[in-house]
């Protein structure tokens, strides 16, 4: 064994090992139970991050963890390959999309292989391989004859940056969750899938999910907004339309003042074609449609079509207003406006002059219809009812005059799955020269998507070499969709695939795929809560009304690593633009707790602190992985990002945490190689080094409970780490008195090992052959103990001497009777007085009696 520990030559040694030999290729096998840990599948962006190496380090410890307790672990990674962004960089680069992401996936791969991941690369999966999406294509079609996908004209979301269309689900706060821009409506024909119609499973089945967490659910249950109320129908006066709007609140009704609809609604369809003034707000402002009420920054413009509806509660006249605004609460496109309590509502009736002090009445409702358990009350007498009284009152008047439905709506809406890019799955449909629509015959499928392309660099556009947009069926021509499947389609039901990535029977291998789901562990980012993951969680039930699955939810625990964080600068360039930079270019002084005191960039520009931020190439704040571990190593790395923060709490990176775990690995490793090199004889052990090792085993007891229950229960990773190293901080202080036992050192460092293999296992590997001389490390067994150990009982011995006490001793129960008469012996040495020992009396537990001459 080397004195020193180099990481380079071990880890490289390691790596090649477990390549040659497949350790970890998993088969299925119905007597072992099963355990599938999965993270979420990357976008081969062409550099790992500190995000992703968090997300694959969690896994890897669980999966390795999860091995060792004698379970068939199913730990696969693959690749979420289309997308936008390989578009942009070919156009940026001149490359072809598809050349742009082989290259970034073979890197990738490397790169995640050298971190020592477990992954079972023989089930390595890239979904823009035809080998994968021909199944997506298949199901599509399934769907689409299920009445579970359809095509409508529709106002969409549009990015004008990206030049693309986002899903609900990807419109934050009215801007693209991609790159920022602020999104414009467009009507284009699109392809729907219609999650609606599991919103009511999607919400119910969410109190299940008793291992996601309650962040998760929320943020789930919100999106999906199921509400329940009444839908009212508002008459409108001298005209035979109705304007409907769903209320939680019906006591809202006695004090609005106007109703909004927006250019979307059917009223405004009917009315632009007789009233020019109408027409024309309309088409002014029908590709400016805003998502949010930005009343305050006064952008938000309205019509007023000279229409009243009738207030069923107090026969007032409402004016109907119409607004670029788009109010699509529950799909109604209309809403009350209270000016009163609503600072928006004020704000849009004050810029239109909506005033009504004093509201006309028309003769509407009957005040003497049949009282059944709840009192009618007339309209004067509603107005001075408290809140309580007030709601149920106005409720009983609308249910009783039929003006008012009891309904349970949701917010969600049908998922739009078609985009207007090239890299993506082609969406298997075809369309006749007279606009018929139909599906592409299986045996046809899957329809390759052509990766043979070039830039066209006058207008940067990407062109197909051919046209791959005619196919025959029974002798007659149609056009291919030229629309593909969003990529949020390809990544909602990989994990399944996984299962059975070589079958090629069918979408899945039933039988393989309910031995390995549902998930037992999926790790992955919050920020997926209300996209990936809800789709994820869609698809699932797709997958099992289908008959594919069985289980109804696709993860059983789920969590979401925190964010990796570093500090962040800034120069501020003539142009009055943030440069960032890299925080390898600043000088930083620190005072005792860590707060900056000064800052200087190496090149003397005048520099600003913006905190800690997400590790992002925006804010030039990464950290290039293959530096560090070639640096420090792959070990070092992953116990310090499982060490630095809880798993679900923001990682600050450090570099000096970094050296502190590499210090402790050497420390560690040194240990190791002096029990090695130690020259063992047999010699009698002292009752002090009896004592320590007592104590010392109770503490090993202990670590070993704590650090199983941490990672098992608790999934704090963190401190067990910490437990692992203050045993080994403990043992180096006891070491050269308890090193002549080398039975017992032996045992210690081999629990040591085992504890620390999930999290470093090139290092671990490598003392296991030190140790034991084998390659086997991997089919070791966790550290077994049970509750009884940790209450670690000792025995009293007393010791006489021709049948005289000379003293007592405190005994481990682990100890065989001749390391207790040594111990005794060593205890009472002086009390011999030199006196020949003739025999040795022991009465287990009890009484060991000397007999001299």
């Amino acid at each position: 064994m080397k004195k020193i520990y180099n990481h380079k030559e071990i880890e490289k040694f390691v790596q090649k090992f477990w390549n040659k030999k497949k350790t970890f290729i998993t088969k299925e096998d119905k007597y072992i139970e099963k355990y599938y840990c999965l993270s979420m599948i990357p976008y081969p962006s062409g550099n790992l991050h500190m995000g992703h190496i968090r997300n694959y380090t969690i896994g890897d410890v669980i999966a390795r963890y999860q091995r060792m307790l004698g379970k068939n672990v199913l730990h696969p990674m693959g690749w979420d390959a289309f997308g936008l962004p390989a578009e942009n960089a070919a156009i940026k680069n001149n490359k072809r999309p598809s050349d742009w992401t082989y290259k970034n996936i073979k890197k990738m791969k490397k790169q995640l292989k050298s971190l020592g991941y477990s992954y079972d690369w023989n089930r390595e999966l890239i979904t823009c391989k035809p080998e994968y999406y021909k199944w997506e294509q298949w199901f599509f079609i399934k769907l689409y004859k299920s009445k579970l996908i359809y095509k409508k004209k529709s106002l969409v979301n549009w990015c004008k940056n990206d030049k693309t269309v986002l899903a609900n689900e990807q419109v934050i706060n009215g801007k693209c969750w991609r790159c920022d821009e602020k999104i414009i409506q467009k009507r284009i024909s699109q392809w729907f899938l219609k999650i609606t119609k599991y919103a009511e499973e999607l919400f119910s089945e969410l109190k299940n999910l008793t291992l996601w967490p309650e962040e998760v659910k929320t943020m789930q249950r919100n999106w999906i907004g199921r509400t329940k109320g009444i839908e009212i129908c508002f008459k409108i006066l001298k005209n035979d339309k109705k304007i409907k709007i769903f209320t939680t609140n019906p006591n809202f009704l006695k004090d609005f003042i106007y109703i909004k609809i927006s250019i979307r609604h059917k009223l405004t369809k009917y009315l632009l074609k007789n009233n020019i003034s109408i027409s024309k707000f309309v088409n002014k402002y029908k590709n400016f449609t805003k998502f949010t009420d930005d009343s305050s920054k006064n952008n938000i413009y309205g019509i007023n079509t000279n229409l009243f509806a009738i207030n069923p509660v107090n026969e007032n006249k409402i004016p109907i207003w119409i607004s670029n605004f788009d109010v699509t609460d529950y799909n109604y496109y209309a809403k009350i406006c209270i000016p009163n309590s609503n600072k928006k509502d004020l704000l849009f009736a004050k810029k239109y002059n909506i005033y009504l002090n004093n509201l006309p009445k028309v003769k509407y409702l009957d005040d003497k219809l049949v009282r059944k358990k709840n009192k009618l009350y007339n309209s004067n007498e509603i107005n001075n009812l408290k809140t309580n009284k007030l709601n149920k009152s106005i409720k009983y008047r609308l249910l009783m005059t039929k003006q008012g439905i009891k309904k349970i709506k949701y917010k969600l809406r049908d998922w739009n799955i078609s985009r207007q890019r090239y890299w993506g799955t082609p969406i298997p449909i075809v369309i006749s020269k007279s606009g018929k629509i139909k599906t592409v015959p299986e045996n046809k499928l899957p329809i390759i998507l052509p990766e043979n392309i070039k830039i066209n660099k006058r207008n940067k556009k990407i062109k197909l070499k051919y046209k791959p947009n005619k196919i025959k069926i029974n002798k007659e021509k149609f056009s291919l969709e030229r629309d593909t499947l969003d990529t949020f389609f390809e990544s909602s039901w990989y994990y399944a695939r996984y299962t059975c990535p070589n079958y090629k029977k069918g979408m899945l291998d039933s039988k393989t795929s309910n031995y390995w789901l549902p998930i037992d562990y999926y790790i992955g980012g919050i920020e997926h809560a209300t996209m990936h993951l809800l789709y994820f969680r869609f698809y699932h039930k797709l997958l099992r009304d289908f008959g594919f699955v069985k289980t109804s939810e696709p993860a059983k625990k789920l969590l979401c690593q925190g964010m990796v964080i570093s500090d962040t600068f800034y120069y501020i360039s003539k142009n009055n633009e943030r440069i960032w930079i890299s925080p390898e270019d600043v000088i930083i002084k620190r005072n005792k707790i860590g707060k900056i005191i000064n800052i200087k960039h190496i090149y003397g520009k005048k520099i600003i602190y913006d905190g800690k931020k997400k590790m992002s190439k925006s804010k030039n704040n990464g950290i290039n992985p293959e530096e560090i571990i070639k640096k420090y190593g792959a070990d070092t790395i992953r116990l310090f990002i499982m060490f630095a923060a809880p798993v679900n709490m923001p990682l600050d990176w450090n570099e000096s945490g970094i050296i502190g775990m590499n210090r402790f690995l050497h420390r560690f490793w040194k240990i190791v190689f002096r029990y090695k090199k130690y020259k063992y004889k047999t010699s009698i052990i002292t009752y002090f080094s009896i004592n320590k090792q007592i104590i010392f085993e109770k503490k090993l007891y202990e670590t070993i409970n704590k650090v199983s229950k941490d990672i098992e229960m608790k999934q704090s990773f963190n401190t067990a780490i910490s437990s692992i190293m203050k045993l080994i901080n403990e043992l180096t202080k006891i070491f050269d008195y308890i090193i002549q036992n080398k039975k017992f050192i032996k045992k210690i460092i081999t629990i040591i090992i085992k504890m620390l293999y999930p999290f470093t296992p090139h290092f671990c590997f490598i003392l296991w052959k030190e140790i034991y001389g084998t390659y086997d490390i991997e089919k070791t067994k966790w550290p077994d103990i049970c509750e009884k150990e940790i209450i670690y009982k000792n025995f009293v011995v007393i010791i006489q001497i021709n049948g005289k006490k000379k003293g007592i001793i405190n005994i481990s129960n682990n100890l065989n009777d001749k390391e207790i008469k040594k111990m005794a012996i060593n205890k009472i040495y002086e009390s011999l007085n030199n006196k020949k020992i003739i025999k040795i009396i022991y009465i287990p537990k009890k009484i060991l009696n000397i007999v001299t001459n």
